[in-house]
């Protein structure tokens, strides 16, 4: 094989990739996701919306630590806030999310037990 034709192999895979801008967000919200707290904070947001009292209670962890906790999470557009009252309640933001932290524990849990992968 000649070196060009590694080359147009190269651009040709290249091509295929991801843009950059959507590979370092998607690579942003598995980070924020990496910790356990607010992956623990999107899992119960997955079920139904909630205030941060709610988290906090359910969780064991400081209102003010969950508080922080949301706002990394809202700035990485996997959880969205609205007002009810003088509560803040949140909300994970759309299916793909929802989606995102179903199959994640799925595939530990499926690791954890030896339980087959499904295709």
């Amino acid at each position: 094989m000649y070196a060009r034709d590694n080359g147009a192999a190269a651009r040709d895979t290249q091509q295929r990739l991801p843009a950059e801008e959507l590979v370092e967000t998607a690579a942003t919200a598995l980070r924020m996701l990496a910790d356990p707290t607010r992956l623990r904070l999107v899992w119960l947001l997955h079920e139904r919306a909630r205030d941060v009292g709610e988290l906090a209670s359910a969780t064991g962890v400081a209102r003010p630590a969950v508080s922080q906790h949301l706002g990394k999470l809202r700035l990485a557009g996997l959880v969205r806030t609205h007002r009810e009252g003088r509560r803040a309640v949140y909300t994970v933001r759309g299916g793909h999310v929802r989606r995102l932290v179903e199959e994640v524990l799925s595939a530990a849990e499926h690791h954890l037990t030896g339980a087959p992968d499904h295709d």
